[in-house]
């Protein structure tokens, strides 16, 4: 008798392919149980993932959560204007939903342990731990307990006949949601190396895209995006719609530096076209219903958010007080923006909103409504402390 069953968060690559026999043959496992959930991969991906489940595992499940990861975490990205140093957040935000989908199958299968196929030096190993220890479960992570290279991984699964997605000429990681496409690994981790564009996939360059601008029209209820074009859909096809018309004109790439949670430096690729445009949308809609002192204080609020999940902190106690302030601002961010699509930008062209703070008599140089000698003596002390710390200098 070895040590049982165990649950394994599965995508079908490299890593948590060869996950299987380790689990077996270096841990002592009797039975492994894969997992797969959709969050948005591309369907050819789910299928692969639940036929090799199937094949290398004693017990596969398949699980479909997209509508749950965009009500549960993309509808309130997109209130918060979620962005970790400059880019939307993608993989940060499914990994907890897929983590807690792995502890329900765990809970069922009578499991005492769960396995990923995270290494040491990335930030999913703290999402998925950070729910798998909530729910006490033992976690083996065989990647970074065994310090495993990519290179060994690959033999590993030649000589097991393994069949994976990642040759040695070609050996990127690449993670997809319907939110957010990551690429990394290979020759991309030098941060001088340029990328090729066959790497891309949701985007073409902003080179080759169309030399004619399109327009469209977002329409938001509550913060949360509900049509485009005059066309009401439900927030996972609005999504899919934007990330392709989005990503044909050469909008949503990300090519940068950035901070992991460890500490560590990574150059990361990213490509988010709808992500880009929403919250893009969303954020301008906002300066227009939002008063000075909430747009001040929302921007403090929305880089908290931002840095907690991007950490997968979603049962901190400040995530949900920072949740619930977000949403009490988002009761009035109603209306609809036009945006201009084109060579990789994408513009504001135009919004309104029955809840706007703007008015066009007041703020208009041919009305009468204010009149002008009223702000005289607002005026006459504006900078009051400062013109006579001014004169002090004198």
């Amino acid at each position: 008798m070895g040590k049982g069953k165990i649950v394994l968060a599965f995508s079908g690559g490299l890593d948590t392919s060869i996950c299987v026999p380790l689990l077996k043959e270096e841990y002592g496992y009797d039975e492994v149980i894969t997992v797969a959930v959709d969050v948005g991969q591309p369907e050819e991906d789910i299928k692969k993932a639940t036929d090799k489940g199937h094949l290398i595992a004693d017990k596969h499940f398949t699980i479909d959560i997209k509508d749950k990861f965009v009500e549960e975490q993309l509808f309130p990205t997109i209130k918060a204007n979620g962005s970790y140093e400059g880019y939307p957040m993608g993989t940060a935000l499914a990994r907890p939903l897929i983590a807690e989908e792995i502890v329900k199958i765990a809970k069922k299968e009578g499991a005492n342990a769960v396995a990923h196929g995270c290494t040491g030096k990335g930030n999913d190993q703290l999402r998925f731990d950070f729910i798998f220890r909530g729910a006490g479960l033992d976690i083996v992570a065989p990647m970074r307990e065994m310090n495993l290279t990519r290179e060994w991984e690959m033999d590993y699964a030649e000589k097991h006949k393994i069949p994976v997605p990642v040759v040695k000429d070609k050996p990127y990681s690449v993670d997809e949601n319907c939110w957010s496409r990551s690429i990394e690994g290979g020759r991309l981790e030098d941060p001088s190396f340029h990328p090729p564009n066959d790497i891309y996939e949701w985007t073409v360059s902003p080179e080759e895209a169309p030399d004619t601008p399109e327009e469209i029209t977002i329409e938001f209820e509550k913060g949360i995006p509900v049509a485009l074009n005059g066309k009401r859909m439900k927030g996972y096809d609005l999504i899919l719609a934007v990330n392709k018309v989005a990503g044909k004109h050469g909008i949503g790439r990300n090519d940068m530096i950035e901070d992991r949670i460890l500490g560590l430096k990574a150059r990361e690729v990213y490509e988010h076209p709808a992500a880009t445009v929403l919250i893009a949308a969303h954020s301008d809609l906002e300066r227009l219903v939002l008063s000075r002192q909430e747009l001040s204080f929302k921007n403090i609020v929305d880089e908290k958010w931002s840095e907690l999940g991007y950490m997968g902190l979603i049962h901190e106690p400040l995530f949900a007080a920072l949740t619930a302030f977000i949403n009490k601002t988002q009761e009035r961010v109603s209306g609809k923006v036009d945006m201009k699509l084109y060579k990789g930008k994408a513009t504001v062209t135009g919004r309104s909103s029955p809840d706007a703070l703007y008015s066009g008599d007041l703020v208009s140089f041919e009305s009468k409504t204010i009149d002008q000698k009223d702000s005289i003596g607002f005026s006459s002390f504006f900078g009051f402390q400062a013109r006579i710390w001014k004169n002090l200098k004198k």
